[in-house]
């Protein structure tokens, strides 16, 4: 575990930062843009969880905030640099983990049998935000690949979680009862 004794450090005053690697990059460096968005994707899902989701949903986006941890470590080291000092990073299982939650919670709330707008209960609206910041993630993490390389289940992670917080936005409305609201193509 990381003991941090001094927050801050002056190398951002020149718009620098340094990886789990050591390496000194600009901060708008793409791997530093992605584990950014990364970060504000599980600070949205703190969010959800403090907006008073179902428990069921609060178990599941508990796990997935320290699994967003793990993605942040394994997008913070550039190039081999994990391979000899080993971090935590995303696994198949993680996938599968998420796939086995769409998979429960779609067998709930059914079929999706129209396009749905984001918003309905609070949390819900919370989780189709996630959602879209959650894919614009993946975007950034896939612009990285095509220059560095990352970890091996890093974009099928962050695709299977959109998946995933959609399933449970859906999940979340019919908790609290709330129509999912549904869009109009007729307008």
């Amino acid at each position: 575990m990381p003991k941090l004794t001094k927050i801050y450090t002056r190398m951002g005053d020149e718009g620098q930062t340094r990886l789990s690697s050591g390496q000194t990059v600009p901060k708008d460096d793409a791997r530093v843009v992605a584990y950014g968005t990364v970060d504000e994707l599980n600070s949205i899902i703190g969010v959800v969880i403090a907006s008073g989701a179902d428990s069921r949903l609060v178990h599941e986006l508990s796990l997935i905030q320290n699994e967003l941890f793990h993605l942040g470590s394994d997008l913070s080291y550039a190039g081999e640099a994990g391979a000899v000092r080993p971090i935590p990073q995303i696994e198949a299982r993680h996938v599968a983990q998420l796939e086995r939650v769409i998979d429960d919670l779609n067998a709930t709330v059914g079929p999706l049998e129209n396009f749905i707008l984001p918003g309905g209960a609070l949390a819900a609206a919370q989780l189709h935000v996630a959602r879209t910041v959650c894919r614009r993630a993946e975007r950034e993490v896939l612009t990285l690949a095509r220059q560095q390389p990352v970890g091996e289940y890093v974009l099928r992670y962050l695709n299977r979680l959109s998946d995933a917080l959609f399933v449970m936005a859906r999940f979340e409305n019919q908790c609290k009862h709330v129509p999912e609201p549904l869009w109009d193509s007729t307008t």
